[in-house]
């Protein structure tokens, strides 16, 4: 199986950012410019972007969706999300070249419509976003941007969709996110015996060469990197030698 390193941007506003959990109001602005930014990391070797339209993901609109276009214009193929509630917004962001649609809230409040797309577009095209908190000894899934509860778990639907042949699914611990304290290794080595078939992306606490490695050694399928790569923790290009 192929490894992908993922380099990460999120946008607010047009902004480069990072949350701390998913919190909206824990924000660390970098002062970079988005396209800027993609270019260096397609330089250094580079060949996924993953984006997130921050406000999109709250609002349920695609907010940041003209700064997405001109990033899905890039050499990097990029793997886009926030904000995509109905067909129209998945569309559209294929018309932009956007070569995956990352599916959030709609993929826990709506699997039969995802489950539907999966079938109309093919399973390339799409990446589930499971994105998981752990309360009272389950894994949940909030939506819209991480702020709203929902009833399925990570246990209903990992398998539900890997059954309904999805391919690529992208697991963030939140309680990791944008923490630098470390891949949740358990929570994955879970996730996979859940659904073996799944490939799945890791997203959440990496700090070093060492999470990568160990990303790669249990046997998923690629890492998103975030914050590490923005504050120069980690180098992409000594990421992508290793």
């Amino acid at each position: 199986m192929n490894f992908s390193l993922i380099p990460a941007i999120d946008l607010r506003d047009g902004n480069v950012v990072r949350l701390r959990q998913g919190d909206y109001s824990q924000q660390t602005s970098y002062q970079v410019d988005p396209l800027r930014l993609a270019l260096d990391y397609a330089a250094a070797g580079a060949q996924w972007l993953h984006v997130v339209d921050l406000d999109g993901a709250r609002g349920g609109t695609l907010a940041n969706f003209r700064l997405i276009e001109a990033l899905a214009g890039t050499a990097l193929q990029v793997q886009a999300g926030g904000g995509v509630r109905g067909e129209d917004d998945l569309q559209r962001l294929f018309d932009a070249g956007v070569a995956r649609v990352v599916l959030g809230s709609v993929a826990i409040r709506e699997p039969g419509r995802v489950i539907a797309w999966l079938d109309r577009y093919g399973p390339e095209r799409l990446v589930i976003a499971l994105d998981t908190r752990e309360e009272g000894g389950a894994w949940r899934l909030p939506s819209a941007g991480w702020t709203h509860s929902e009833a399925p778990t990570l246990d209903e639907l990992a398998p539900r969709y890997a059954a309904a042949g999805a391919v690529h699914v992208l697991c963030t611990d939140i309680h990791r996110d944008g923490m630098l304290s470390g891949p949740n290794l358990a929570l994955y080595a879970y996730l996979r015996a859940l659904a073996p078939a799944l490939r799945i992306q890791a997203s959440g606490g990496v700090r070093d060469l060492d999470d990568v490695r160990a990303v790669r050694a249990a046997g998923l399928a690629g890492v998103v990197l975030g914050r590490s790569l923005l504050e120069g923790r980690l180098s992409l290009r000594d990421a992508l030698a290793c």
